[in-house]
């Protein structure tokens, strides 16, 4: 049934994934030339294809889990690789954004809201495998009634 929790916290994850598209990780006062992912003065996933990548293949299988309430291990298993696509997107933005951060100078970047957008991601679809887990853990116990 799509109004479980479970769909509500998938669904939580892809719109905080899709909205990566808008929102940056962080921005700078001034754009900085020398900067491979600040020369716009704007972080953003746009500035690298795996990240992009990443994320919104991320985003793509959360959405697509909220249809499959009828095969929960599939379900659990595309949860669990946009999870791992979410977590990886998250690392490499970061190495990044470190490995950039020299090339600043002076320049200070502020974090933007796209920044704890893999984070919300990522603790909705840890809660969402949890009542999954749990929804598949009553279906069997009835199972076992029968």
């Amino acid at each position: 049934m799509i109004q479980r929790i479970q769909s509500i916290f998938l669904l939580l994850a892809a719109v905080a994934g899709f909205c990566l598209l808008k929102f940056p990780f962080a921005e700078t006062a001034k754009a900085v030339p020398i900067s491979t992912i600040f020369q716009d003065g704007l972080y953003t996933i746009q500035d690298n294809p795996a990240l992009m990548g990443l994320f919104l293949v991320g985003a793509a299988l959360a959405l697509g889990s909220i249809f499959l309430f009828k095969n929960r291990k599939l379900q659990l298993n595309l949860s669990r690789f946009s999870f791992i696509a979410n977590l990886i997107g998250l690392i490499l933005a970061i190495v990044l954004f470190f490995n950039d951060s020299k090339t600043l100078g002076v320049e200070e970047p502020n974090d933007g809201i796209g920044l704890y957008m893999p984070l919300a991601a990522l603790v909705c679809l840890l809660l969402a495998m949890r009542f999954i887990s749990k929804d598949e853990k009553m279906v069997r116990s009835m199972d076992r009634l029968r």
